[in-house]
């Protein structure tokens, strides 16, 4: 057990309250109440017209790709430096997903890679808010219009984040959330779709109802799916997002707090760039060499510390790897990345500990290459 985790979630508003309601009530399927009234809440923290709620977020991307009419033959651009899911949801449509790098600053897509990779088969963009850091939206946007591509943006770690003061979630086509248990609202389970396109999101109810015939009881008229969220998760997430305002300056305070910490250290933390909001859903570090990591990591662990690498670029894992490709800056981001324990309620002086430690072994390097 470690003394200090990686992340927990911060349960102290109605969570308790809500979800005894739905007990109490007997609703607790997708069909009670907490599931619009969440849905509501959340459309408008981000400034949307439409938002459904569903099981997690890979399904909320596969909704959505289905939505815009991604399938068999069709290439969609995703950043290789991403959680599988934005992946496998492209895989699970038939479509090819196009692997392109990052930008070694904010770490998110490089909008110069991306149109460069444009084929006549490509149809849609999937952008990643890696982390909690926008992406280059503008720049993204003014690409897909150039060339008639769907835009869709995997917000998974990023509620609460801004470009340009606007909401991520707000610049594409259709956009996804995830509440899963270490993000920084969560539902135990459980995702978001949100759109401001009527038809995208008459669409993807269709496809999340089964196929239902919108006339026609028990009448199905295409293969559908069955990704709804209960109103059990709902009810957590209606407790959470009434949160969110004071969540997020907190997650801000420890990334602040991390930055302040080990400004004078070979550890860069993931820093802010440009006119963003970072939400910080995880604060990473990048450490000097690729083969330092996994000792640092093992140094923390023995100090009770739980961290997790970066994620690894999805072209070089097993499933995705059958054409060759170098993505360098991501994979670079990828063996050197660390992410530190950035749950809202981690203490100051449980951060100053972990920096502690960390000086510690920054000292130790120094010592080694001397």
């Amino acid at each position: 057990m470690y003394k200090i985790p990686i992340y927990q979630p911060s349960l102290f508003g109605n969570e308790k309250k809500y979800v005894n309601d739905c007990l109490d009530s007997n609703w607790i399927s997708s069909k009670g109440k907490y599931v619009s009234l969440f849905e509501r809440e959340f459309a408008k923290y981000v400034n949307v017209k439409h938002a459904t709620g569903v099981c997690n977020g890979t399904m909320a991307l596969h909704l959505a790709l289905l939505a815009v009419g991604i399938g068999c033959g069709d290439e969609v651009i995703v950043p290789t430096l991403t959680y599988i899911a934005s992946v496998n949801a492209i895989a699970y449509t038939g479509a090819t997903p196009i692997f392109v790098d990052s930008l070694s600053d904010t770490w998110q897509i490089n909008p110069q890679e991306i149109r460069r990779n444009i084929t006549n088969r490509t149809k849609a963009i999937l952008v990643v808010h890696l982390y909690g850091h926008p992406c280059e939206m503008s720049v993204i946007k003014e690409v897909a219009d150039e060339y008639k591509l769907f835009l869709i943006e995997d917000c998974a770690e990023a509620i609460g984040s801004k470009y340009k003061n606007q909401h991520v979630g707000t610049f594409g086509d259709v956009a996804t959330f995830s509440f899963y248990g270490n993000k920084t609202i969560t539902t135990g389970e459980g995702g978001m779709l949100i759109t401001n396109d009527q038809s995208i999101f008459e669409l993807a109810l269709h496809f999340n109802r089964q196929g239902l015939a919108k006339y026609r009881e028990y009448w199905h008229d295409v293969v559908g799916y069955n990704y709804r969220m209960t109103n059990i998760c709902a009810a957590i997430g209606l407790a959470q997002i009434e949160k969110i305002n004071e969540i997020l300056p907190k997650k801000r305070h420890i990334a602040e707090l991390y930055n302040k910490c080990l400004k004078d250290t070979k550890l860069k933390v993931h820093p802010e760039i440009g006119n963003v909001f970072h939400s910080y859903w995880m604060v990473s570090i990048l450490i000097p060499e690729a083969n330092q990591r996994d000792k640092l990591r093992e140094y923390l662990a023995e100090a009770g510390i739980e961290t997790r690498p970066v994620f690894y670029p999805v072209h070089t894992m097993p499933m995705y790897s059958q054409r060759y490709e170098r993505h360098r800056v991501a994979e670079d981001i990828g063996r050197r990345g660390i992410n530190l324990p950035s749950y809202p309620d981690l203490k100051d002086e449980e951060i100053e500990y972990i920096c502690e430690v960390l000086k510690k072994f920054d000292l130790n390097l120094d010592h080694d290459q001397t």
